[in-house]
């Protein structure tokens, strides 16, 4: 190969090589380009629950001002709670006998991953605050009053709670917990199933409240008694998934009759009624229903639910499977 030959083979092998790296940073801008982005809508990211400082939810609650109280339960008071940035919040400050019973308890890393679940029937966990005897937890404020409520204490939004509405209710409200059940990793079980824990928005839409705060006050019976199962007070006994679904079917039973659970008597008038067909008997007589057949069908759930023992019991899965079917049909 001559000089002049050597010095264009060169130039030739220069060009093809440069044309190369040309062309690859051009693929890589493409596809820089291409690349979907994932966004918090296409794929939603969970935020662990911000900690604030006990003057934070001090100064948000106005020193836990009687009048922003919006609720009371077994495990705390609820207050309605304006953050620095404007943000209402809901602001659960748990009893003090709670707090010093289960001191050193992780009650910090549980109320974290209890904010990493996020569904349309739940209500979220956004923050929390300790310090010694306070133990608070933050959540989305829903501006909602309770099934409790609606069923029981007030006649006239009771009276909106026709068939179709009920039947939703319950539907989405098993959507909540069977999310928390089997689309949480770990799990969450609730450990209270009730109505004043399933909140209703202005559209009458269920959302769970107060889950996995059962470690809480595990043995105090008030407002435990008649929504969980015998079991849970044996020596193997707890909050399981059984339990919940015990709870849920009392809930139905509420649902259906109108009446209050009164530690388990609910269940014990109810059942028999519902196993003789006689569910008449024990329809809310503010129901006016059209088709019987559905009520029929959600009395046989409650049935199955609160009527077996925990390993004879349904999944909160195949209760959500058929309330699904309930109300879709509804729709039709």
């Amino acid at each position: 190969m001559s000089h002049g030959d050597t010095i264009a083979y060169g130039i030739i092998m220069v060009l093809v090589y440069s044309s190369l790296l040309v062309l690859g940073i051009i693929l890589i801008i493409v596809c820089r380009r291409n690349k979907p982005v994932e966004s918090e809508q296409s794929h939603p990211v969970n935020l662990c629950a911000h900690l604030y400082t006990l003057t934070d939810v001090d100064a948000a609650t106005d020193g836990f001002n009687h009048c922003r109280i919006i609720g009371k339960g077994r495990l705390g008071v609820v207050y309605a709670a304006v953050l620095t940035r404007g943000t209402v919040v809901a602001v659960k400050r748990i009893h003090p006998h709670h707090v010093l019973s289960n001191a050193g308890f992780g009650f910090s890393s549980i109320v974290k991953s209890l904010s990493l679940a996020h569904h349309p029937n739940i209500v979220p966990v956004i923050g929390f605050s300790e310090a010694p005897g306070e133990r608070i937890i933050l959540m989305e404020f829903m501006g909602m009053k309770s099934l409790d409520f609606h069923l029981h204490h007030n006649s006239e939004s009771a009276h909106l709670l026709d068939c179709g509405r009920r039947l939703r209710i319950a539907a989405e409200a098993a959507r909540g917990i069977e999310y928390l059940h089997e689309g949480m990793a770990p799990h969450i079980v609730h450990g209270c199933i009730k109505p004043s824990n399933i909140l209703l928005d202005d559209n009458f839409c269920a959302r769970i409240c107060d889950y996995g705060l059962s470690f809480l006050a595990p043995q105090e019976r008030r407002g435990f008694v008649g929504y969980v199962d015998d079991e849970y007070w044996g020596e193997i006994g707890g909050v399981c998934k059984e339990s919940d679904v015990h709870g849920f079917g009392v809930v139905l039973l509420e649902i259906l009759s109108g009446r209050n659970s009164e530690e388990g008597s609910l269940v014990e008038w109810a059942l028999p009624l519902i196993k003789d067909t006689r569910l008449v008997e024990v329809l809310d007589p503010r129901l006016v229903p059209s088709d019987m057949k559905p009520l029929v069908r959600l009395a046989k759930v409650a049935s199955a639910c609160v009527g077996n023992s925990r390993k004879n019991r349904p999944s909160i899965v195949q209760v959500a499977a058929i309330l699904n079917n309930l109300e879709l049909h509804l729709c039709i």
